[in-house]
């Protein structure tokens, strides 16, 4: 596979055998990123899990100190909560439109949210919601009565992470333009969510690798 010019002075860059702190990993980042728009800044984590088995399964939430750079656009499928969700900044709310809409291939938004109350008819989505990681589920926070504060806090800069078939989480973390600090925040934050996350079940070293890459960049190691 024939290397762009501008990655093989951006390879230069970055010392393969070394595995840099976090905060020169950002600086690193940052120097090198050189599209034309502002890059997300993506944390790759590598798990010591074996993703065959369910009770490994990892997979939780994390609130951002500083948000990603993207205002998320959240869908609350209820019948009860619909006031308390459009005030609280969702995008769309309600229940049987919605249904129908997404049946019909109708997929604009970015997060899922269901009251407990409509979930058993909702669950007729998982097909559809279920692959592309939309379903509401209660371990995301995405199943819950208090809708206000679950979309609140998404539009704040909530996110939802899960491991990948290869056992690896991939999360934004930030933008390149992010001041230092405001990276490395998030990025501790992240760290700290995903161990917390770790199953009872798995012995042994949980957290294997750590990457931060940019969206046209090369990844680099970081140290745990």
């Amino acid at each position: 596979m024939k290397i762009s010019k501008r990655m093989e002075e951006i390879k230069k860059e970055i010392d393969k055998d070394k595995t840099y702190t976090l905060e020169e990993a950002v600086k690193l980042i940052k120097k090198i990123a050189s599209a034309k728009f502002d890059e997300t800044v993506e944390l790759s984590v590598k798990l010591g899990v074996d993703p065959r088995k369910s009770d490994q399964m990892v997979r939780g939430m994390v609130l951002m100190p500083h948000g990603v750079g993207k205002e998320k656009k959240v869908l609350v499928l209820t019948r009860d909560k619909q006031k308390e969700a459009l005030e609280a900044g969702a995008n769309w709310v309600g229940f049987d439109e919605f249904i129908e809409k997404i049946q019909n291939g109708w997929l604009e938004f970015d997060v899922c949210i269901a009251t407990p109350s409509v979930m058993k008819e909702a669950a007729k989505l998982g097909k559809i919601l279920g692959p592309r990681g939309l379903m509401p589920n209660p371990k995301a926070g995405t199943v819950t009565n208090d809708v206000g504060s679950a979309v609140s806090e998404i539009k704040k800069g909530r996110m939802e992470f899960r491991m990948d078939k290869t056992g690896i989480i991939h999360l934004p973390v930030g933008k390149v333009s992010f001041p230092d600090e405001k990276l490395v925040s998030n990025i501790k934050e992240a760290i700290a969510a995903i161990n917390s996350a770790k199953p009872k079940e798995i012995k042994g070293t949980y957290i294997k690798s750590l990457y931060l890459s940019s969206t046209m960049g090369p990844s680099i190691m970081i140290e745990g």
